[in-house]
């Protein structure tokens, strides 16, 4: 997980930096610095999947803000809010706008860490859930339209007869399409084809 995936350290501190990327260096898990939220968003559509580790008080643009764009411009990196205590109440808003965690300076180092893994796995699970949406939304794109209708009435729990009867057409005939949906998609079984199409959305 962590060889592929990368750690964004954003803080205008940059002894803070410096230490961040090393302890998350020394672990095993490869990381890139900004000093600054601006800065990263220049770098945005260039990404390796991972997380985002952030201050929440930073000039021109602060942690809170950054989630916000986060979510704004589709960035789906989990994000972690550092926060003094005084900014907690700020950076409970930050996890309201989509940060999955939070965690208060002074740290441990281990806190970060165990976050940050958290994080990463987090990403890790998105990024398998995303793509097996594609791979299922692609092997849909082959079928024909009249096989779409018969498809969303199968997952809506209709018979073939109810299906057949909707239609004007013979239960035979929805035989057919079921049976060239199962051939198209790779679908073993009908409860395999129904959950397919869940989670392809449709």
């Amino acid at each position: 997980m962590t060889s592929l995936s990368e750690v964004y350290v954003i803080d205008d501190d940059e002894g803070i930096r410096r230490s961040l990327t090393f302890l998350l260096h020394t672990a095993g898990i490869a990381a890139r610095a900004y000093d600054g939220a601006l800065a990263f968003l220049a770098d945005a559509d260039h990404l390796a999947p991972g997380c985002i580790v952030t201050d929440v008080r930073m000039p021109g643009m602060d942690g809170l803000e950054l989630v916000r764009r986060l979510r704004d411009v589709k960035i789906r990196h989990p994000a972690i809010v550092m926060t003094g205590h005084g900014d907690i109440p700020l950076a409970v808003e930050a996890m309201k706008a989509g940060a999955v965690d939070f965690i208060e300076k002074p740290f441990k180092d281990e806190v970060l860490l165990n976050a940050v893994r958290a994080a990463l796995a987090l990403d890790a699970q998105a990024s398998e859930t995303a793509a097996t949406v594609q791979r299922y939304q692609d092997v849909f794109a082959n079928l024909s339209p009249r096989e779409r209708e018969v498809l969303k009435a199968v997952v809506e729990g209709k018979t073939n007869k109810v299906i057949a009867y909707e239609f004007g057409i013979s239960p035979r005939t929805i035989e057919v399409h079921r049976a060239n949906m199962m051939m198209k998609t790779g679908a073993r079984s009908l409860s395999e084809l129904v959950r397919m199409a869940l989670h392809a959305g449709i």
